[in-house]
């Protein structure tokens, strides 16, 4: 039976179909349901102290840095205060040593020269055989000197070495003075204008050599005999000649005297 507005039961009773792919309705759109948990200038760690979470205007205290070499550091701290430690042990036995024995550095001094053989060949190389004279003094009351082989002694002109020759080993006692006569022969091309020049200060009557002596030596204190060092000398000479016919006089001599380690 049909209603007087035309529409029947049926109509009422009718189910609509419903999409169960469509996607649910949104909630109403509130502020409490839009605005975030944290606000966007905060840090967000979960990790973090809350206080700083809170603010967000400070930042996180930056993590310790652990310390690296610090087992270096104190190995040369170690090493630094070994050496300064021994430095001093070596300096307070050098101060006994010397309040004890008074140490006083040697001299030495070229006394006579003897020209054996001087002459020139056609090549203008000169041709020499010196025997020297050299006093060596040991002023100490408690210190020996072991002159060991190896040394050598030379006369020089201009730079040139004209001969060479060598010590002796020997054993210079407490207070001692000891007279060498020492050998020395060699060659050296001086050249014509040399040759010129040590041809006219012979017949001034001033001829400069050089001599030079590098020794070896060991140092005895007491019973002690300390390791072995070069002891070095070198003398400033002027002779009136190098003529082998007359007897050669030392016009002035000038010598230093220095170890070398």
């Amino acid at each position: 039976m049909a209603s007087k507005h035309g529409v029947g039961i049926a109509d009422h009773q009718r189910i609509h179909p419903a999409d169960i792919e469509a996607p649910p309705p949104h909630p109403p759109s509130t502020a409490t349901a839009t605005a975030p948990l944290v606000p966007r200038e905060t840090w967000r760690s979960d990790k973090g102290d809350p206080e700083y979470r809170r603010r967000g205007d400070l930042p996180l205290p930056p993590p310790k840095r652990r310390r690296r070499g610090g087992c270096c550091c104190r190995l040369l701290c170690c090493a630094f205060c070994a050496a300064v430690a021994l430095a001093v042990a070596v300096a307070v036995t050098a101060g006994v040593l010397y309040l004890v024995f008074d140490p006083k550095l040697p001299s030495y001094s070229v006394d006579q020269l003897r020209v054996a053989a001087f002459g020139f060949d056609a090549n203008l190389t000169a041709r020499a055989t010196f025997d020297v004279t050299v006093t060596a003094t040991n002023p100490n009351k408690g210190i020996g000197i072991y002159y060991e082989r190896g040394s050598r002694l030379s006369v020089l002109y201009a730079g040139y070495e004209l001969c060479e020759g060598s010590l002796p080993a020997f054993y210079q006692g407490h207070r001692n003075t000891t007279v060498l006569a020492v050998g020395l022969t060699g060659e050296a091309r001086l050249g014509s204008e040399l040759m010129r020049e040590l041809l006219r200060q012979e017949q001034s009557g001033a001829v400069p050599l050089d001599f030079a002596g590098d020794v070896p030596v060991r140092v005895k204190l007491g019973s002690l005999k300390l390791w072995k060092v070069t002891s070095r000398v070198r003398c400033a000479l002027v002779v009136d000649s190098l003529n082998t016919n007359v007897q050669i006089k030392i016009r002035s001599s000038s010598c230093k005297f220095s170890f070398k380690l």
